[in-house]
C-alpha cells in the first residue's frame, strides 16, 4: 500500500487554485467536479462535497495538521508571500529553530495551515 493523495478541503475552489499555482507552482493534473487533483499529490476538494461525505462541517484552522514543504531559498519565499494579492494570516513569521532549521507557518486561504522550511 502506498499514499497516493492528501486532500483539503476548500470553500472556493478557483481562489485555491490559484493559491497554489501562485505560491508553491502546482498546477491540475485533474479537474473533476468539485475534486481537483494538483501535482504534488495535493487535492482540493469543494467544502459542500467534503460535508455531504460527513455529515459534518469541517473546522477552519483547527491546527490537527499541516501541509509541509521544503524551500532552500525561504528569505524570496518569504517576500514572495508579502506580496501575495491577498493577506496571509501568518501563524509564525520567519523563524529560525535552535538547530538551524528556517520556517515559516501560515494559513491558506480556507484555515488550512502550511509550514515551509528549509531542507533538513
Amino acid at each position: 500500500m502506498k499514499l497516493k493523495n492528501v486532500l483539503i478541503v476548500a470553500e472556493d475552489l478557483e481562489r485555491s487554485k490559484a493559491f497554489y499555482r501562485d505560491l508553491f507552482g502546482l498546477e491540475v493534473v485533474l479537474d473533476n467536479d468539485g475534486n481537483i487533483i494538483l501535482t504534488e499529490g495535493l487535492v482540493l476538494q469543494d467544502r459542500k462535497i467534503w460535508q455531504g461525505f460527513l455529515g459534518r462541517d469541517s473546522i477552519p484552522k483547527n491546527c490537527a495538521s499541516e501541509l509541509y514543504f521544503e524551500e532552500a531559498d525561504i528569505e524570496a519565499f518569504s517576500k514572495k508571500l508579502e506580496n501575495y494579492k491577498e493577506p496571509i494570516e501568518y501563524v509564525n513569521p520567519l523563524m529560525e529553530h535552535s538547530w538551524g532549521q528556517k520556517v515559516i507557518r501560515f494559513y491558506d486561504p480556507d484555515g488550512n495551515l502550511i509550514e515551509v522550511g528549509t531542507p533538513v
